[in-house]
């Protein structure tokens, strides 16, 4: 049997009675505190990259651009510094949405019309890599408006012959191409060298992309025989 007894009321309780009076203080575990910062630290962590990642991507709008017809486009760019890509969302005056990806880090670009079930591929030049640059280098990170003014505007067009023969899966793409054409098919187009393709090549459609630097530019597509 064990007894237990109180000198005073000043002096602690018996070293050898620990389960016999109530205890004069309670202390936390380390395990358990190193554990709670541990997995406070984790979540700031967790925060402060999600919000670096967050910074790296911006939605920029551009408003009002007239296409190759003399029409009013909207047109919006979604820019992920990250990956360096900028995705372009195009919408005609009649409300349809076509998407260009110009894919830095894999040197492609790529078109996706609206109302085809199509995605159509091409190399990435000199001058694609400047005009994207005028979105991958800007430094805000809030949404923000650009108009570009009609008579300032420097303008080009190209012609892309599109290569039936050259059809691929979508699956052999990487992202965010996949993911864009993966129920389309999807075809290598090749530069005309800045040249019509004559009278005789049927225009099926165009798309038109303004960039920052107030350059505009009108992308049509033919189909180039067997």
């Amino acid at each position: 049997m064990v007894r237990c007894w109180r000198h005073s009321e000043a002096n602690l309780e018996d070293p050898h009675c620990m389960h016999c009076g109530p205890m004069s203080s309670f202390r936390i575990p380390h395990k358990v505190l190193w554990g709670s910062l541990a997995v406070t630290l984790l979540i700031v962590v967790i925060g402060l990259g999600v919000t670096a990642h967050l910074g790296l991507q911006r939605k920029t709008q551009v408003v009002r651009i007239p296409d190759h017809t003399g029409e009013f486009i909207n047109q919006s760019a979604l820019i992920d510094k990250h990956n360096n890509v900028v995705t372009y969302f195009v919408t005609s005056h009649v409300n349809q949405t076509s998407t260009v990806i110009f894919d830095v880090r894999q040197g492609l670009v790529c078109y996706k019309p609206d109302n085809q079930d199509s995605c159509f591929l091409r190399r990435m030049e000199s001058l694609d890599y400047e005009n994207v640059k005028s979105h991958l280098n800007k430094s805000e990170k809030q949404d923000s408006q650009v108009w570009l003014v009609g008579n300032e505007t420097e303008r080009h067009t190209e012609f892309m012959g599109v290569l039936p023969s050259s059809r691929l899966d979508a699956s052999s793409l990487q992202e965010p191409l996949q993911s864009l054409c993966k129920e389309a098919s999807v075809y290598w187009t090749r530069r005309s060298d800045g040249k019509s393709p004559g009278k005789h090549r049927l225009i099926y459609f165009c798309i038109d992309i303004c960039f920052p630097s107030n350059i505009c530019v009108s992308v049509c597509f033919y189909y180039l025989p067997e």
